[in-house]
């Protein structure tokens, strides 16, 4: 545009954001650097999650199921992870408004449930689903990471043996061509996946894996149990029945890495089986929160951040 109109870019840039965009005129140009709110967008479904605007500055985004993600999806978008800012920035809708709000899908945080319960009284909370496997997920990570610590330091030791002895060092090569730190490093994704997912290649590296560290075959079953449970429940009562027995697997196994992870589900358990009613997912808010991220890449970059606000909220208010 800037060449059809026989300027220089970044004068285009200047012109658009002073003259043509509406940016000097936006209703919310005065407060849009805490917070933007967009009332109209509200519906009965909404999802509280947490966005990196730029260099890690961390913003609150209320968004509407509804939208998928899309244009109009955004509710609200609040500076920080405070509470007590998002009950005063929500608190700005109506009170009939608010109420008729049905649930709420959120993670963990104990930040966002405070928040909510002010905000939207007659909500259901909802534990989303990817954060509960995420968790999971970590602690499976957990010993993958710790194993492949242990394979590095081995083979520093073994190489300097080798040197000091002026031997060549030879390290262990399993039938698939990894070392033993490669089969660990790359085992990183299919760990992630269910079986069924799994291609050619990460089935031999699992098996191989799988034989040679049965606390990683035992923490994947344990992470694959999760995902079953919300797989395989069509009801609270059979989810919960699934979860009583991941627990007790968990405390059986002595799985260390695991037992955080079972004692932050077991205290939330109430709002993850609330997932079971409705099914609700944040993966809309997921979508949101990448959509954010491509443009800020798109865009090169933030330099003027409540420009770029405004342009976020143009895309997606």
């Amino acid at each position: 545009m800037a060449r059809a109109n026989q300027l220089k870019p970044k004068e285009f840039e200047q012109q658009d954001k002073d003259h043509l965009s509406g940016f000097t005129d936006w209703e919310q140009h005065a407060h849009a650097a805490d917070w933007m709110l967009f009332p109209q967008k509200l519906g009965p479904h909404l999802s509280l999650d947490e966005v990196a605007v730029t260099n890690g500055e961390l913003w609150t985004t209320l968004t509407n199921k509804a939208a998928h993600g899309k244009k109009g999806a955004l509710v609200a978008m609040i500076q920080g992870t405070k509470a007590s800012d998002m009950v005063q920035v929500v608190n700005k809708l109506s009170d009939d408004a608010r109420h008729a709000v049905t649930a709420v899908t959120l993670d963990m945080a104990a930040n966002m449930e405070l928040a909510v319960k002010p905000s939207f009284p007659r909500a259901k909370l909802v534990t989303d689903r990817f954060h509960v496997q995420q968790l999971i997920s970590e602690a499976v990570q957990d010993i993958r990471i710790e194993l492949r610590r242990a394979a590095l330091k081995e083979e520093n030791d073994h190489l300097k043996q080798a040197r000091q002895a002026g031997k060549p060092s030879t390290p262990i090569m399993y039938e698939n061509g990894d070392t033993t730190k490669q089969l660990l490093a790359r085992s990183r994704y299919l760990l992630f996946k269910p079986q069924s997912n799994w291609h050619d290649q990460q089935k031999a590296r699992a098996s191989i894996l799988f034989q040679h560290y049965p606390q990683l075959k035992l923490g994947y079953a344990l992470a694959m149990m999760v995902r079953g449970c919300y797989e395989y429940s069509t009801s609270i009562p059979a989810a919960r029945e699934k979860l009583q027995a991941w627990y007790r697997k968990v405390e059986d196994k002595t799985m260390d890495t695991f037992l955080p992870a079972a004692e932050s589900i077991r205290l939330h358990e109430p709002t993850i089986l609330n997932d079971f009613v409705n099914r609700s997912s944040t993966a809309s808010a997921e979508s949101f929160k990448a959509k954010l991220k491509n443009f800020r890449a798109l865009v090169r970059g933030v330099r003027d951040k409540k420009f770029h606000l405004f342009r976020i909220a143009k895309l997606y208010g």
